[in-house]
């Protein structure tokens, strides 16, 4: 008989300071995540023509990205996080296998355990893009359950890795990896060794997750497993219950897409409302919410809390390109959105995905470099006259020990911090990004900007990465400058 339906409590008000300390202790979290491993791949390019042997778009490639999708991304994303995580899953003894492999293995923190089965094709979805929106996604995959044998292997692995971790997250992409019993035989291992476990399910059988201590449903996965309505909030909650009760779930975290999340559990009932400003892509939100409220409950954090910061989680990476993370300094950029000038600060990561979301609004990128050691008015005069040239303008700014190298020892006069918070105040700086090698070409090349901009004592010929602009169709300007300001002129005459 099913108990009365849970009190409806209120959004907890947890002060800002206490959330920022929260997201702070994510990275002392250690989590394993079991599930369907996969390969997200990006085709970029323009399209400029039609086919002339068929009524289709011919889309001319300009570059490639790869990255770990499925629960590859649940690791991608606690890794952002800064947590400690042990990966176990199955790719195919192919190409795409062997490039996850790779891509995993290449993540910080990681202890990867990726099986191999023979015969078997990696999951892998290829994505075509022009203009910011997909023309075509292609997939290849074999759904059908992994070997009995690799089974029992991997589940032997995850139950003594399960030992070393705090929380065990089952990501079910329904790839096969979890099929038949083994989700079932994987929360037995955990639940022996004293570890919760967090589930992001799929299907209508959640029967097959009994015992888990928090399940992540969206709306209309949570419509399937249950067969009732979801349409009103009260549904939703009389829904969450019922699946609650049915399997022994210690709670059921509800997406909600634009409307936000609803957590119940023992306690009762908790709506969070969605916190996204603007929508670009909601590929990959679920990965985020499972990862952050797994980190949450594995740095010991209350469940209120981990959803709170679960929902903030998913409303930055619906407001980025593809499927992205939200790390570290998203969560405390936007617990604390007062950092003004500061928050164009980024890293090289950060810059890219705000281009890519510049880039999708068909906005033109601008880019200009140097050490910037105490701004004069040529250093303004410059930045002006490059932002008249684009519509967002990047400062790739050299760090302190690329500054001695090419300035000597006694430079900078200040450091890079300081250097990177001056030229963020600077009204036509749009974003700035400290790279340490001895020129920016790395980050131009990763950036791809339109317009590349030095000053006039260079020629286009020796602008450093002006032949990569001019390869994918960009232009290289030269700044007017004004005489008599340079910065080397003004320290010798400060130092007389």
């Amino acid at each position: 008989m099913q108990g009365p339906a849970p009190a409806d409590l209120p959004t907890p008000e947890i002060p800002v300071g206490d959330l920022t300390e929260a997201v702070r202790q994510l990275k002392r979290a250690s989590v394993l995540v079991v599930g369907d491993a996969m390969l997200d791949r990006y085709v970029y390019g323009q399209v400029q023509r039609v086919s002339p042997e068929a009524p289709v778009a011919v889309l001319a490639v300009e570059r490639e990205l790869a990255m770990p999708g499925g629960a590859g991304n649940v690791v991608r994303n606690l890794t952002a996080l800064g947590a400690a995580v042990a990966f176990v899953s199955v790719v195919g003894d192919d190409q795409a296998g062997s490039d996850l492999t790779g891509l995993i293995g290449g993540q910080p923190n990681v202890e990867p355990w990726l099986l191999v089965q023979g015969g078997r094709a990696t999951t892998t979805k290829t994505r075509f893009i022009a203009a910011g929106q997909q023309l075509l996604r292609a997939d290849h995959e074999m759904a059908g359950p992994i070997n009995e044998r690799l089974a029992d292997r991997m589940v032997r692995i995850a139950a003594d890795a399960v030992a070393a971790t705090t929380v065990m997250v089952l990501s079910d992409y329904q790839k096969g990896v979890l099929a038949g019993d083994v989700a079932q035989r994987l929360i037995t291992a955990a639940r022996a060794a004293g570890r919760r476990v967090v589930v992001d399910p799929k299907g209508r059988d959640y029967a097959r997750y009994a015992g888990a201590d928090m399940v992540t449903p969206n709306r209309a996965e949570l419509a399937l497993a249950t067969g009732m309505k979801v349409d009103t909030e009260e549904a939703i909650v009389a829904a969450a219950q019922a699946l609650r009760a049915a399997h022994g779930f210690g709670a059921v975290l509800v997406t909600r897409s634009e409307d936000g999340m609803t957590l119940v559990d023992g306690q009762g009932v908790r709506h969070f409302p969605a916190e996204a400003p603007e929508v670009h892509d909601v590929s990959g939100a679920g990965d985020t919410v499972v990862a952050v409220v797994a980190a949450g409950l594995a740095a010991g954090l209350a469940a209120p809390v981990a959803a709170r910061l679960a929902n903030i989680a998913a409303g930055i990476v619906v407001g980025k390109v593809g499927t992205a993370v939200a790390r570290e300094s998203d969560l405390a950029e936007a617990l604390t959105p007062e950092r003004g000038a500061l928050r164009k600060v980024v890293s090289r990561a950060q810059a890219i995905e705000q281009v890519e979301r510049w880039r999708r609004r068909g906005w033109r990128i601008g880019f200009t470099n140097g050490c910037f050691d105490l701004l004069h008015p040529g250093h303004v005069h410059l930045l002006e006259q490059a932002r008249s040239w684009c519509d967002r303008l990047v400062v790739g700014l050299n760090a302190d020990s690329s500054v001695k190298r090419l300035k000597g020892e006694t430079r900078p006069i200040q450091g890079e911090a300081a250097r990177a918070a001056v030229l963020a105040s600077v009204a036509s700086v749009d974003l700035v990004s400290v790279f340490e090698e001895d020129t920016p070409i790395d980050l131009i090349k990763l950036l791809r900007p339109d317009v590349l901009v030095k000053g006039a004592d260079y020629t286009v010929e020796t602008v450093v990465g002006g032949d990569f602009v001019a390869e994918w169709g960009g232009v290289v300007r030269l700044a007017q400058l004004l005489p008599g300001q340079s910065t080397t002129a003004t320290v010798a005459r400060i130092r007389g």
